[in-house]
């Protein structure tokens, strides 16, 4: 038996927990910034070393690392906003369908809610008193939360997962760009190469920490990653620069 006295001193969120209303937005607006972030480092440093590979021109590295910052923070922004705003127009349509449900047979939709507790395993008076009371509380919000896994609420936003995305990309990009232009030639592609490595590893152990992951697999799957990149790119940058 549960020691009521003990249930009720507990009662509440834990403090380790994520708890907070419009949770979900500042999530995704985390996990955009840094997914943009890491897409920057990744892909600008493979532009910058490809190039570096083939020529030693400082201002044709610079020229190429600028125009993959450019398009990849745009093309970031465009994709993340598409993605979002297709998944919003879906909630909001459910939810839509949701409150026309509610207005044209609310007695069905009560014997819906109860049905989907005594699923989840509440006896059958039960799950109707829960029921009945969320849906005079909230009667939306109790049928979007367990039918369809919504907070009406809680939406994402599309621009905010954009500028996050555009934003952190920017900022990812600036790291092995700045790098390899304000670098020694003879050291530059060496310095580019410890520099990214240092800076994935923190986006991967960020990426873990806001998924609540294992930091370590993130880090060295990122750094495994961009390392392959940076090989693959530098490696047909030689080979090309050999040929032009």
């Amino acid at each position: 038996m549960v020691d009521a006295d003990a249930t009720e001193q507990v009662i509440g969120p834990h403090e380790d927990e994520p708890h907070q209303e419009g949770l979900n937005d500042r999530l995704n607006w985390l996990r955009a910034g840094v997914l943009g972030a890491n897409d920057g480092i990744v892909s600008t440093a493979g532009i910058v070393l490809g190039v570096a590979g083939a020529t030693n021109d400082r201002s044709a590295i610079l020229v190429a690392g600028i125009a993959g910052l450019a398009a990849g923070a745009m093309s970031m922004a465009a994709g993340e906003y598409v993605s979002v705003s297709t998944q919003r127009d879906s909630e909001e349509a459910l939810l839509a369908k949701e409150r026309r449900e509610l207005r044209e047979d609310p007695e069905d939709e009560l014997a819906e809610l109860a049905g989907l507790y005594v699923d989840k395993g509440l006896d059958p008076d039960l799950a109707l008193q829960v029921a009945q009371q969320l849906t005079e509380h909230d009667a939306l919000g109790a049928h979007a939360e367990v039918e369809l896994g919504i907070d009406p609420d809680d939406l994402t936003s599309p621009w905010n997962a954009a500028l996050a995305s555009m934003l952190s990309f920017t900022l990812g990009a600036l790291l092995p760009l700045l790098t390899i232009v304000l670098v020694a030639a003879d050291a530059r592609v060496a310095v580019t190469v410890v520099t990214v490595v240092a800076a994935l590893a923190g986006t991967g152990w960020a990426s873990a920490r806001f998924g609540y992951g294992s930091p370590s697999r993130a880090v060295v799957r990122n750094v495994l990653g961009g390392l392959l990149a940076m090989a693959v790119t530098y490696g047909i940058g030689q080979l090309v620069g050999t040929q032009v």
